[in-house]
């Protein structure tokens, strides 16, 4: 078969591109290429972009997804890490339906019982966007996977090497049970094989039931090192976060979802799929001695270091919509031509043209122009191209700048996405100003539609909002 993986250049990618180029021709999306063999082909793809996901699947037979976007795409991001996840894997499942893959294989988190996070509601929400799709999804889902390079395990080894006595909150005391990336890739690679798995959600989990202070011990003692762990159950979920951050030097905006997560036990439910390929999945012990002791073993074929380039200088801002009575994704954007230029009044007019597409003016000088992409545009999804204007930058090569308004599956919501946009104005300028211009316009935009959403539908596309 041939597979495409998306989330190819992070640490569980590397580990199953090993495992299925020995079978199987295999395509990395990815931004930047790797080494090719006659196996293993990378497509240079940017996620957040519908076009080029739809080129990279082509003639693919199955769509591992194992990208997650917690991380700002570009120099600035507006925008939770929840929505620029849901931009990606609807580009995904779009161009997986258009391509005609027979399965989705899906890397999630184990959904704990009551309220979910922030992160695990975005875990289960691109799930589901998936399988709108309509194309079989098997949804794996893990809890801690114990492997060199990844989001949350590091953050443990960092706790432990930097500080000599540890408090310990309260999350400290939730129970997780961990696998170790080798026997997570494993798993993947069997499933990519095992045409007769029904397609829905399986929990993905090592043999262990430990909480995260018995496991911060265990790092602990194969490091060889003497901590002191201070249960401090008074400590304020916000200051535990940034206790977290500050120690181990991530990003906050890594650490606060995946800390915010460990409110709740993550442990696997029903049967586990290691038993049925018969696989003898590793110890938290055996799993620690082969994620530390082996750090630099990464796959051959991970791509090589990103060169600066000017993708870094773009913009991406996201925001979610909320309809308040139902409406066509066409009619949202309707109502937002007809409501912007009262809104921008008198500072800037907008001229709507008869083919859809608009311009930005201040008096005589035109700041922005957008082409409408009836080509690109479909019932759920319509596309504008940033296409000139004085701020618009311009770099040959590039992708073209966006704004694009999607349904999100489900009927309620629509995002409204810039993308890959390049500003003329210096940057400290243009976030004092344009960027903040912006973002105050889709915020009032987003009140209107909940306190005036009332755009007729029309037949032919389908509603958004609550009906």
């Amino acid at each position: 078969m041939k597979i495409a993986v998306a989330g190819a250049s992070g640490f569980v990618g590397r580990e199953v591109i090993r495992r299925l180029v020995a079978r199987h021709q295999v395509v990395g999306l990815s931004r930047r290429a790797g080494v090719e063999t006659a196996e293993l082909s990378w497509a240079s793809c940017d996620l957040f972009s519908l076009l080029q996901v739809e080129r990279a699947l082509e003639g693919c037979d199955v769509g591992l997804y194992l990208a997650h976007s917690m991380m700002p795409p570009n120099r600035l991001t507006q925008g939770s890490f929840a929505d620029l996840d849901l931009i990606i894997a609807d580009n995904f499942a779009r161009a997986a339906r258009l391509r005609g893959l027979r399965r989705i294989i899906y890397l999630g988190g184990i959904i704990p019982q009551g309220d979910l996070s922030e992160h695990l509601a975005s875990r289960l929400e691109v799930e589901k966007v998936l399988q709108a799709s309509g194309i079989p999804v098997i949804a794996l889902r893990a809890g801690l996977i114990v492997g060199p390079g990844g989001s949350s395990f590091p953050i443990l080894e960092r706790l432990v090497k930097r500080l000599p006595v540890l408090v310990c909150p309260k999350w400290t005391a939730h129970s997780c049970q961990p696998i170790a990336v080798s026997d997570a890739a494993d798993v993947l690679a069997a499933v990519v094989d095992d045409e007769t798995l029904p397609a829905r959600a399986y929990d993905l989990a090592g043999p262990d039931v430990l909480t995260y202070r018995e496991m911060l011990t265990a790092v602990a003692r194969h490091l060889g090192l003497r901590r002191l762990f201070l249960p401090v159950p008074a400590v304020s979920p916000a200051l535990s976060r940034l206790w977290v951050s500050s120690v181990t030097g991530v990003s906050r905006r890594l650490v606060y979802p995946l800390v915010e997560s460990l409110k709740a036990d993550m442990i696997a439910r029903g049967p586990l799929l290691t038993e049925r390929y018969g696989l003898r999945a590793k110890t938290f012990t055996e799993a620690l001695a082969e994620a530390m002791d082996q750090p630099a073993a990464l796959s051959e074929q991970r791509p090589p270091r990103p060169r600066p380039s000017h993708t870094a200088a773009a913009v991406t801002s996201v925001q979610r919509l909320r309809p308040a009575s139902p409406m066509r994704i066409a009619d949202v954007v309707q109502e937002f031509t007809r409501w912007l230029p009262a809104f921008m009044r008198p500072i800037v007019s907008v001229r709507r043209s008869s083919d859809g597409s608009l311009s930005f003016r201040s008096g005589s000088i035109e700041l922005l122009s957008l082409e409408y992409s009836e080509e690109r545009s479909t019932p759920t999804r319509q596309l504008y191209y940033i296409a000139g204007g004085r701020l618009l930058r311009k770099v040959p090569g590039e992708a073209r700048g966006r704004l694009e308004f999607r349904a999100v599956p489900g009927g309620s919501e629509v995002i409204a996405a810039i993308l890959d946009y390049r500003p003329s104005l210096p940057w400290w300028i243009y976030r004092q100003t344009q960027a903040r211009v912006h973002a105050l316009v889709m915020l009032a935009f987003g009140l209107h539609l909940r306190l005036q959403g009332r755009a007729r539908p029309r037949a032919d596309q389908p509603l958004i909002g609550p009906t």
